[in-house]
């Protein structure tokens, strides 16, 4: 997939939004890929051992993983398999594909037949990709950016109309409306790509006769559906 850019220019990798499995078949030996979101260490830790108490009876549990927002903790295992089949294959995927807080477990059950290196190469590295074709095909993946929190009070006679306006903002800025709060006023938080917070700004000052005034705050990372940005 795709990484976003943030202001700086500098890619963020991509994450999973829930588990997705994937079987593949070669010469009678089966490889269960199980990929799902980890956003540390120890959670993927977790994920491997609740597999390989599953899945018990197969011969081999070879891991990769790659955690953080800049995919700073990445590890793989080949369990067994000969050196260098397994783990490093799976994790190569998992760069290429440009993903993060992802573990990826791939169990095998062997099928009497012996691969050599290059068929188990090929076989662990394109269990792992079918199993990130499929959660790209099911909406599973997810794109990572930057985005500037916006807050913006708004008496409740004009909630409705700025709400409705601000629906249509973020879908075609690329922005996120997270859920209003409604008490004294109603409050509006917007999730803004950093370059368009001006835009924002002027806009609603059009629309309010520059009433409206809202607030930047802090930037923060956030998860959005993979694909293109919306286009305005």
């Amino acid at each position: 997939m795709t990484s976003t850019s943030d202001d700086a220019g500098r890619g963020l990798p991509g994450t999973l939004a829930a588990a997705v499995d994937h079987e593949l078949v070669i010469k009678k030996s089966r490889f269960l890929a199980h990929l799902a979101p980890a956003r540390t260490v120890e959670e993927a830790d977790a994920v491997v051992a609740r597999v390989r108490k599953e899945l018990w009876d197969a011969r081999h549990h070879c891991v990769a993983l790659v955690v953080g927002t800049h995919a700073d903790a990445q590890r793989s295992s080949d369990d067994g398999e000969p050196s260098g089949t397994a783990g490093v294959p799976m994790l190569e995927v998992l760069r290429h594909r440009d993903v993060t807080d992802v573990v990826a477990v791939v169990s095998r059950y062997f099928g009497g037949v012996l691969l050599g290196a290059g068929g188990l190469v090929r076989a662990y590295s394109g269990a792992v990709s079918g199993a990130l074709d499929a959660a790209a095909g099911g909406g599973l993946l997810l794109r990572r950016a930057r985005r500037t929190v916006v807050g913006l009070d708004v008496p409740h006679a004009d909630a409705g109309r700025i709400e409705h306006l601000l629906r249509d903002w973020a879908r075609t800025h690329d922005a996120v409306l997270e859920d209003v709060a409604y008490a004294e006023a109603a409050r509006f938080t917007v999730l803004v790509p950093p370059g368009e917070v001006a835009r924002l700004r002027a806009d609603l000052a059009a629309a309010s006769s520059g009433r409206l005034v809202p607030a930047a705050g802090e930037d923060r990372v956030v998860d959005l559906p993979a694909g293109p940005p919306p286009q305005g």
